[in-house]
């Protein structure tokens, strides 16, 4: 911001003394408009000194994807949006055979199992069992009576979720590739923490006879935002941050107006 351009000083009159006309050395005071030095950046010093920028939905240091800040006014709808409870979409690895005290692949290492057993299917039953637990959860934690006109209409416009808090809540999970001893899985989930998504990992390989760690966390949206939202680091500039703002400006509005109306 402080290396954008700044308009111009303000001009005052000022009398200077000139050389007369008429010579032989007189001055005579003539008005003349100079700008007002009080304003100049070598005297005021940097325009902006702070800024309040606030942090959406944290990511811990060993996930990575979309993050969301707000800038400015942009804190009161990260509140807004926050109330609205929408669901983050997550790309989660993960790595059969062995147990960490972390979960993770970088833990310190509990125990190795043997994962030669394990097939797609069973795999796929054991998500299809976490997905149905967790859908009588949502639907608990919703407070919504399932046999009324509300439901269905808030079940058309996908708004069924926890509008207080809860515990964390899967809404989707499915398998996108797996190629032993190696999966990936896609977790739509509420609520949520990193550490969470990598202790169900976990709990998948004990449910099929054996042990996993989580290879990688990556959340590809958070609520009405995409990575195509996202700045990369090379991309950390003025015109790349305002274009993102005016770009998700609309999205954003309409998502807290049929939320929260």
């Amino acid at each position: 911001l402080n290396a954008a351009p700044r308009r111009a000083p303000r001009q005052q009159v000022r009398f200077l003394p000139t050389p007369a006309p008429s010579g032989g050395g007189a001055l005579e005071l003539v008005p003349t408009r100079v700008p007002v030095l009080a304003e100049h950046p070598l005297v005021q010093g940097p325009r902006f000194r702070r800024l309040k920028i606030g942090a959406g939905h944290r990511l811990d240091v060993k996930a990575s994807g979309v993050f969301v800040l707000g800038i400015g006014h942009g804190n009161k709808l990260l509140t807004d949006l926050y109330n609205c409870h929408l669901t983050k979409v997550y790309t989660v690895g993960g790595l059969f055979g062995k147990a960490t005290d972390d979960f993770s692949d970088t833990g310190k290492l509990i125990e190795k199992t043997t994962f030669d057993h394990i097939t797609r299917e069973k795999l796929e039953r054991i998500l299809a069992v976490i997905q149905g637990t967790n859908h009588k959860a949502l639907l608990m934690y919703s407070n919504i009576d399932m046999q009324t006109q509300e439901a269905y209409e808030l079940a058309v416009k996908g708004l069924i979720r926890p509008m207080d808090k809860s515990p964390p809540i899967i809404t989707a999970i499915r398998c996108l590739q797996f190629a032993l001893p190696e999966f990936q899985l896609e977790i739509h989930c509420l609520h949520e923490t990193q550490q969470y998504l990598r202790k169900i990992v976990h709990e998948i390989g004990l449910e099929l006879k054996s042990s996993a760690v989580c290879t990688q966390v990556r959340r590809t949206r958070d609520g009405v935002f995409t990575l195509d939202d996202a700045l990369p680091r090379t991309q950390w500039d003025l015109q790349s941050v305002q274009d993102a703002i005016w770009n998700c400006r609309l999205k954003v509005e309409t998502e807290i107006e049929k939320t929260l109306g």
